[in-house]
């Protein structure tokens, strides 16, 4: 009994740092993009409003990079103390390839970092405009690299397992990164974190919007055009993220079609399978209660006919099943998500349309209300995909119950204290400072972090102080 709860101990400490870091590399990923746009326009057009919004962003981009770099650290030394016989047996692969991403994205990263936070004044523009380049494209190939690991453990392919050790051992290196989830769940992730920046900044510009509002005032040209930039995101990208579900569903249905039965909470194999929009999966009785279905969506959806073959969990043995009851609901709170998203960027589009994207106070209140909506998102869709293979930690070929070190049940239980009182100080101190920072709106003119020496902006307006005295 006690070996099942420190392997559960594990498995939860394991969820909730990696629940904590994932946000941070996302919103990275995205404010690195919508930065390198910011130069690129402001080298392009020589507006100032575009170079304004640089460096408030930047002084947000510095801040989550930090506390990403931070939260990434200790899962290096989780693998090793909580998650030793796998990286023991799948260090030979995920071992390398995360290596790869520590070489090339990391050091990338921290090469340029620090042109692009405080060179604006001391190179040339060029110059700093291919730091700013070089920073984002650092995120990109770190997601592309984490990625490919986390996409062999979902699909492996490309190895061969040495006899006496239960090493795997690469044997082609193409057939391991491109496996056949990576590129679906590389496009997937990129447009999440993409997404999830857009409402983080458009949120923003809303609320400082609707401070200038209850002042009286027009908001400032910075707040309008970056409000004006994120629902253009929001616009194009939510759709754009649907099709990229709907191809990624594809490939998990060919290629881990338990957990496609887990999601859509089906028992039995159907060629004219209903949608169900909601019930109560039940493990024990093998049944989804107080079920709600769509007759024939859900082989439309997941096989684009409608007499598609859909599996059932009772195709599968018990012990080989993901629990439904977890990942049904997380898969459903992702889509409604989605949606919402969706619909928020079509209805800005309307907005625009009518000359009132500024002025329509339900819209402005909408996308503040929406600011954690991507990365909720993408933390249910990150649940889906992990709690959705269990029970293995590579998939098909090596269970969670076998990859877990031998951990005593109060080392795991003082370790899991000690990491929740930690992440939540710690983090939550930069939650703090993240959100001081934005509730400073932006001005033309903003100082680059180089003339104050200072990347969290303690700006001080009296006006800025009565508005979030006001309830803002």
């Amino acid at each position: 009994m006690s070996s099942a709860t420190a392997l559960l101990l594990a498995r939860w400490q394991f969820a909730f740092t990696v629940g904590f870091h994932i946000v941070f590399p996302a919103f990275s990923i995205g404010l690195a993009a919508f930065l390198v746009v910011l130069e690129g326009n402001w080298l392009r057009t020589g507006k100032e409003v575009y170079l304004s919004l640089y460096r408030y962003w930047l002084k947000v981009f510095s801040l989550v990079f930090g506390m990403g770099v931070v939260s990434g650290l200790v899962m290096s030394y989780e693998f090793g103390t909580n998650w030793s016989v796998f990286s023991r047996k799948a260090g030979p692969i995920t071992g390398v390839l995360l290596s790869y991403e520590v070489m090339t994205a990391f050091f990338l990263e921290a090469g340029f970092l620090g042109v692009m936070l405080f060179g604006m004044n001391r190179v040339g523009k060029g110059l700093h405009f291919a730091a700013t380049c070089m920073v984002s494209f650092g995120t990109l190939v770190s997601m592309t690299w984490i990625l490919a690991s986390n996409s062999w453990m979902q699909t492996p392919q490309g190895f061969s397992i040495e006899p006496g050790t239960g090493r795997f051992l690469p044997e082609s290196w193409t057939a391991i990164i491109f496996n056949p989830s990576f590129p679906y769940r590389l496009l997937h992730m990129g447009l999440a974190a993409f997404l999830s920046v857009a409402f983080v900044v458009g949120a923003t510009a809303a609320w400082h919007m609707l401070v200038a509002r209850r002042r009286g005032e027009k908001a400032s040209e910075p707040v309008r055009v970056m409000f004006s930039m994120a629902m253009w995101m929001a616009t194009i990208v939510a759709p754009a993220q649907l099709v990229a579900g709907d191809m990624h569903g594809l490939n998990t249905l060919k290629y881990q079609p338990a957990k496609i039965a887990a999601m859509e909470g089906d028992w039995e194999t159907e060629d004219h399978a209903p949608e169900l929009l909601f019930g109560i999966p039940s493990m024990e009785e093998e049944r989804t209660n107080y079920a709600v279905k769509v007759p024939l969506l859900g082989s439309l959806i997941l096989t684009h006919s409608l007499d598609g073959k859909v599996p059932g969990l009772k195709d599968f043995p018990k012990e080989d099943r993901p629990p439904s009851y977890v990942v049904f609901f997380s898969f459903r709170i992702m889509v409604a998500l989605g949606l919402l998203m969706i619909g928020v960027g079509l209805w800005s589009l309307f907005a625009r349309l009518r000359g009132r994207l500024y002025d329509s106070l339900l819209l402005l209140r909408a996308a503040v209300l929406m600011a954690p909506a991507g990365f909720l998102a993408l933390l249910c869709g990150w649940v889906t995909t992990e709690v959705g293979r269990q029970p293995w930690t590579v998939y098909g070929q090596l269970r969670t119950e076998h990859s877990v070190s031998p951990i005593m049940l109060p080392s795991m239980a003082i370790s899991m204290t000690a990491f929740v009182v930690c992440y939540f100080f710690v983090f939550g101190t930069g939650l703090i400072l993240l959100v001081r920072t934005l509730r400073q709106s932006p001005v033309l003119g903003e100082p680059a972090p180089d003339e104050t020496g200072d990347l969290i902006g303690q700006r001080s307006h009296g006006h800025e102080a009565e508005a979030i005295r006001g309830g803002y």
